[in-house]
């Protein structure tokens, strides 16, 4: 937990919540802040394996996947190209079309500062990082005014930055148990924006958990999550966030291969729904604790 990333903060909370469940449980939980001697602390640890809270650059883009690999540690989570692919919007974003799975119109930007950057598509649009999660340098554009500042934002966080078509409609977060999705969270930012501020400060977003769907809305969206999961090459318990729109079409944003796994995270709150406490969600993802390297 911890980390180098923007995350750090968030991925501490995610971590002290998962070793409290743990040793509730009658496990011995080792804590490990992820640093730059995270190699050595691996090697000097005897680790029967790895639960990774580690969310952001490093923690969920392959890495830290990679390393435990290195040390023939099992670990939660997807796997090092599962992780790659989901983390980068763009990657996974092309994935998605190419399997025909809905996504929202996109166009990519590299950072040049002796060029302008001209936008196609039209407003409204989302200006986001490719790497980053927790909503970090994202931007609604709905103006013309705000269109450089929001540039300039997401640029401060990753050299590529992808912009997309403003979809209107639900956002749903559909938590996997591998191929199985367990019950919706309808989101409800009560600022109309699910950003950094509306996911982490009490009180600023109602989640209505079974989501109030159609149906056959539901049977829409868990089927594009058993997609999703199985293209990205997911693993163990990751989330696939979408925004049904006025059509019924859930258009996916990402699977985030790390959830938040805080007793108020939408993975929990999911799985309350389905009769699995928190403490036993930690035991069950515990449990899809994997290796991919050959003995």
């Amino acid at each position: 937990m911890g980390g180098l990333s923007p995350e750090r903060d968030v991925s501490i909370v995610t971590g002290n919540s998962v070793i409290a469940a743990i040793k509730r449980k009658g496990l011995i939980a080792l804590p490990i802040q992820v640093d730059h001697q995270i190699g050595e602390t691996l090697q000097s640890n005897p680790i029967d394996l790895a639960f990774i809270a580690l969310h952001g650059t490093f923690g969920e883009d392959g890495c830290i996947q990679g390393l435990l690999e290195y040390f023939k540690i099992p670990y939660t989570g997807s796997g090092v190209m599962g992780s790659a692919l989901a983390y980068d919007k763009l990657k996974s974003k092309e994935i998605l079309k190419s399997h025909g799975i809905p996504t929202a119109d996109y166009e990519v930007f590299h950072r040049n500062l002796n060029e302008k950057i001209c936008r196609t598509l039209s407003l409204p649009v989302v200006v986001k990082p490719t790497n980053q999660g927790s909503s970090l340098g994202i931007t609604i554009v709905e103006n013309e005014s705000e269109w450089e500042p929001a540039l300039e934002t997401a640029f401060a966080y990753s050299e590529e930055v992808i912009v997309e078509k403003f979809i209107e409609g639900k956002l749903l977060a559909i938590g996997m148990n591998e191929m199985e999705p367990m019950p919706i969270v309808h989101i409800r930012p009560k600022s109309g924006f699910y950003d950094y501020e509306a996911k982490y400060t009490s009180g600023k977003t109602e989640y209505l958990c079974p989501a109030d769907l159609e149906e056959n809305e539901t049977k829409r969206c868990r089927q594009t999550a058993k997609q999703v999961f199985q293209v990205l090459r997911g693993r163990g318990f990751p989330r696939v966030d979408v925004i049904l729109d006025h059509e019924g079409i859930p258009q996916v944003l990402e699977m985030n291969t790390i959830p938040g796994m805080t007793p108020t995270s939408l993975l929990p709150m999911a799985a309350r729904k389905m009769g699995l406490e928190f403490d036993d969600l930690v035991v069950e993802i515990l449990k899809t604790a994997q290796r991919d390297y050959t003995e």
